[in-house]
């Protein structure tokens, strides 16, 4: 017998079955796979934030030491780093502040005698070096005792920080314009020390370039003050140097404005110690512009 019977070419695509098999495969493989990258994920999201306020905030909670072993052992190291450099800025700083309020008797004693040198030059000069000597350490203590102070994080609102400084210093007879921005802009930091950084800025640039404009913009996460003079401006080569404490500019920046040359110093670590940055330019129509960023409080754009 011969029997001839064709067969049906059937497309396992298409079965029902197969279908839903497979998409239920496809979810179970997703969702597991979302839940294995979230779990090895999560150790470097906690390291990722523990580092950025460690770069803010020096006294920031130290990371919780839990999870598999090897995520505990590199959490003890951060902590262990993070302690290590609490203490050795501690130091620093209480050295700091010993040296220079040590210095204070010798120079009130060199003082004193040189009131006695009868060369009027001699003694005028002498006392005019004493002087300059005094108000170094004087900024450099002010400086100690801030750090010190461990002055406590919170939320600020910029434009309100920025009109009363700049009504303060319009007060005092300083020719200092404010353009706030239009909405609110909220960010996280030390009062006090930002108070001081920006014044710092604004009175230099009073100082050396007769006038301060201030505006502010907001660009993705971050806020950006621009601080315009109306000066000579400082040399391109110099523009690192001037962070630097105690440097002055002797041809554009006289010693005789009695400038200590810590106030750029002293500014650029506090908004460092913020997360940001200061950078300088000069501007084509003349003078210098000084631009601080500064984060906004995350979430807020």
């Amino acid at each position: 017998m011969r029997f001839h019977a064709p067969v049906t070419a059937t497309d396992a695509l298409r079965e029902p079955g197969f279908i839903a098999s497979l998409g239920g495969s496809a979810a179970v493989a997703i969702l597991l796979s979302a839940w294995v990258l979230g779990f090895t994920t999560r150790p470097l999201r906690r390291f990722a934030a523990a580092a950025n306020r460690l770069g803010i905030d020096m006294n920031a909670p130290s990371l919780d030491e839990a999870g598999p072993r090897e995520v505990r052992l590199a959490a003890s190291a951060f902590n262990k780093m993070q302690r290590r450099l609490r203490a050795f800025v501690e130091d620093r700083t209480r050295m700091l502040a010993a040296v220079s309020h040590d210095l204070r008797t010798p120079l009130t004693r060199l003082r004193l005698r040189a009131e006695f040198i009868d060369d009027d030059v001699v003694r005028d000069k002498m006392l005019e070096d004493l002087s300059e000597m005094e108000a170094m350490i004087g900024s450099t203590l002010a400086f100690a005792r801030d750090e010190a102070a461990k002055e406590a994080i919170e939320p600020l609102e910029l434009n309100a920080l920025l009109a009363r400084l700049g009504e303060d210093m319009r007060d005092a007879g300083k020719p200092v314009g404010v353009a706030p921005a239009p909405f609110s802009i909220p960010i996280v930091g030390r009062r006090m020390a930002l108070r001081r950084a920006l014044g710092n800025l604004m009175e230099n640039a009073v100082k050396y370039g007769q006038t301060a404009q201030v505006a502010l913009a907001v660009t993705g996460e971050n806020v950006t003050i621009t601080i315009d003079d109306e000066g000579p401006g400082i040399p391109e080569i110099e523009f690192e140097n001037v962070f630097r404490p105690f440097f002055r500019l002797e041809a554009s920046r006289s010693r005789d404005t009695g400038g200590t040359g810590l106030g750029l110093s002293v500014a650029n670590d506090i908004i460092r110690a913020h997360g940001g940055e200061i950078r300088l330019s000069n501007r084509p129509e003349g003078g210098l512009r000084v631009i601080v960023v500064l984060p906004v409080e995350p979430g807020a754009t």
